[in-house]
């Protein structure tokens, strides 16, 4: 089994390499996703967070209201710390059971958006990171996601610097020019990978 990490800032366009990885038969383990459904209505992950939190919390639907709670810790690292407390053992706890159930020659993709923040290049056999432009970021972010330039600039702000990234890996996916050229890399890069696990 090959165990690679797959990072990249905000706009970058991380979530194209991972869906194309996904297309050539990674298993791909999306911690954003996973950090999503541990808190889905019925979990023991929501149960938790209204317990630290309140009720106020919850969407009328019973559904986690993510912009209020995202408003509450990124205020307070105080309170950041207790949702993390929360969540991170989850997530932790699912990524190992879909590692376990993938087969031993597989490449398993980590999609992780936070990898060069939190020290994690060494947990991986390989480090993949999508690399875009901070002007490109932000046109994309404006134009496709309709931030305000204010927000995503914030937003990039928070990340790790584009050098830090960069730092951290073994194999560099330019994301700056079309979709044919981003998919001619992420081929190079799925037999790149294959060939490590060959027996």
């Amino acid at each position: 089994m090959l165990k690679v990490g797959l990072t990249g800032g905000i706009g970058s366009g991380k979530s194209e390499v991972s869906a194309l990885l996904d297309g050539h038969g990674a298993v791909v383990i999306d911690a954003d996703k996973i950090a999503r459904e541990v808190v889905e209505p019925g979990t023991p992950g929501l149960a938790a967070v209204v317990a630290e939190f309140g009720e106020d919390v919850l969407l009328p639907s019973g559904a986690l209201d993510r912009e209020k709670v995202g408003k509450i810790v990124f205020a307070d690292p105080g309170r950041l710390a207790a949702l993390n407390a929360i969540v991170h053992p989850l997530v932790g706890e699912r990524m190992q059971e879909l590692m376990d159930a993938a087969p031993a020659d597989a490449v398993v993709v980590y999609d992780v958006p936070l990898l060069a923040e939190n020290g994690l290049a060494s947990m991986y056999d390989e480090v993949v990171v999508v690399d875009a432009p901070e002007e490109t970021q932000l046109d994309r972010l404006t134009s496709r996601r309709g931030m305000t330039e204010e927000d995503a600039r914030a937003r990039m702000a928070h990340q790790a610097s584009r050098a830090d990234r960069r730092a951290v890996a073994t194999h560099i996916i330019d994301n700056s020019g079309t979709l044919d050229d981003l998919k001619a890399q992420v081929d190079a890069l799925w037999k790149s990978l294959t060939h490590r696990t060959a027996p």
